[in-house]
Order: C-alpha cells, then structure tokens, then sequence
C-alpha cells in the first residue's frame, strides 16, 4: 500500500489496495492516520456493492444512519446523492428535489446543523457525467493554522449557529419539509473546534453558519463570509474529478466539500454516501 500527497495541505491518494477483500484493523490503523493528515483520501477503481462500503466505512468507525425525512435517505446506513427520481429517470433541474440538491454546491461540513456533527463521509461513484459534476474540497486546518494571530485571538471563544433552513434558503425558499425541519432545529458549534486525535484547530464555517452568537446578523455575516473565503483560496482546495468506481474518504472536522455543476438535463450522477458518527462526549 502507498498512500501519495495529491496537494500540499489537503488530499492523498491510496494506491495498492482491493477494498473487496477483508483489510485488516491494521491497515485501517493505517488508513486513520492518513485521513488525519490529509483530510480526504482516494481509493481509484473499487467496484464495491453497498455491503462492501458499509463494512469498510465500518473501519473508520461507528455509522450515523440516514435520516428517514431527508431526501437522500430511508434511515438505513447507505444514502444516495444523485438528480434521478425512484425509476431511475433524470429529475428536472427547476424541480424542488433538484433545488434541495443544488444545495451541496455551497461549501459545507456535513451534518454541522446538528447538535452533533457528523464526524466524515465515504462516498461512492456509482454514475458520474462526462464532464462537470467534480467535487471540491476545502482544508479548515492549514488555513487557521495560516490566520494572523489577532484574528485567532478575535474568533477562539466564538460560536456560531448552524441551521439546515439557511442553507437550503439559499438556494430557493421553502426547500424543506416541516418534518425535515423539526427533525433538523439549528445548532450552536464553536468557529474554532480542536481535532482530538491530532491537537490540531480547524475552523467551522460553511453554508450552514448564518450567525455568530452574540453579534448582530450583519457583522457576524461578514465574519463567517471572510473566514469562508480565506479557507477556500485555491491553495487550500482539492478538486476531485469523478471516475465510476472511485471511493472517497474525508474527515468532516478537517475539511469543507462542496459538488459543482455538470449539464443534469443531459447527464445522470450518482454517489453513494456512508457517515461516520462523531462521540457525543467529543462535541
């Protein structure tokens, strides 16, 4: 097994491994640490079944099952991220459920609307156009480790609110169920969050955080729009470009994703997505 740097400060890509067969609790010992340090680790041509990602993503940890009000879910382990209705044909893009969608185009950390974040994601390319629809990831470790002392200084006891309804009200109004909603209220997470395994700080801020506690909406905007654009410099970003059989591995606490755009009238995309649960006791 080799594991090779993609970029400086996020991504690796792991090379000489058959995710089919069993992998012993060392390899995947392994495999934690390289996902501590890069943050998002690629696994290149892995014809798995949903069975087979359950059991690896197993080895990262316990799974946070699927919420059954989300449109990507049905409670089980294995959600599915793609612009197709239930017999498989290409939903409309001006369709609500492909406006719901269009919301994992702004930058996120998964989960970070609820009170306990979702600690990674492994996603599975099932159908991927053949052109557009990349995912990009964003380091939040290297870029605070880069912030001026006094801005550190300004945002270490600072915490934000997180909320599924300002994210997806970004994108078109009244995206979300009431159900979702109640099964989703907004959340309070600090903007400077410890990574326990490494000591490291990383920042959280995304398309969820609408407002800093205790400041006005306006000003606390313009903090999380500032820090947001300091994280997402192109030096501190990874664009994935989709392969059929690709697995991708990443660390919520230590990155930002968000997907881009491809032609959805023309052209399906499918992934498969496993979360790992992050210790209550941790948050």
């Amino acid at each position: 097994m080799e594991v090779r740097a993609i970029k400086e400060y996020i991504a690796a890509e792991v090379i000489g491994v058959d995710l089919t067969d069993a992998i012993e609790a060392e390899m995947f010992a392994e495999f934690r640490m390289a996902l501590y340090r890069h943050a998002v680790l690629v696994f290149r041509d892995q014809e798995i079944t949903d069975k087979d990602q359950v059991r690896f993503s197993e080895g990262f940890g316990r799974l946070e099952m699927t919420i059954p009000s989300d449109p990507i879910g049905d409670g089980g382990p294995v959600g599915v991220v793609s612009n197709l209705d239930s017999q498989g044909e290409i939903i409309p893009p001006s369709d609500a459920r492909s406006l719901y969608m269009q919301a994992n185009r702004l930058w996120h950390s998964d989960g970070s609307f609820r009170r306990v974040p979702l600690k990674g994601s492994l996603l599975a390319a099932k159908c991927v156009p053949p052109s557009g629809g990349a995912t990009e990831f964003a380091s939040l470790v290297a870029p605070y480790a880069a912030l001026p002392a006094n801005r550190k200084k300004e945002i270490e006891l600072l915490r934000a609110v997180h909320s599924l309804a300002y994210s997806r009200e970004q994108v078109a109004p009244n995206l979300i169920s009431s159900e979702f909603l109640r099964d989703t209220p907004p959340a309070e997470h600090p903007l400077v969050r410890e990574v326990s395994e490494t000591g490291e700080k990383a920042l959280l801020v995304g398309s969820y955080a609408g407002n800093v506690v205790g400041w006005p909406t306006a000003k606390g905007r313009i903090l999380l729009e500032e820090l947001l654009a300091w994280c997402t410099q192109p030096h501190f970003v990874y664009r994935h470009e989709w392969q059929v059989h690709d697995i991708v591995v990443y660390d919520n606490r230590l990155c930002l994703h968000r997907g881009t755009a491809w032609d959805e009238n023309k052209y399906k995309r499918v992934l498969h997505r496993t979360t790992l649960a992050w210790d209550e006791a941790s948050v």
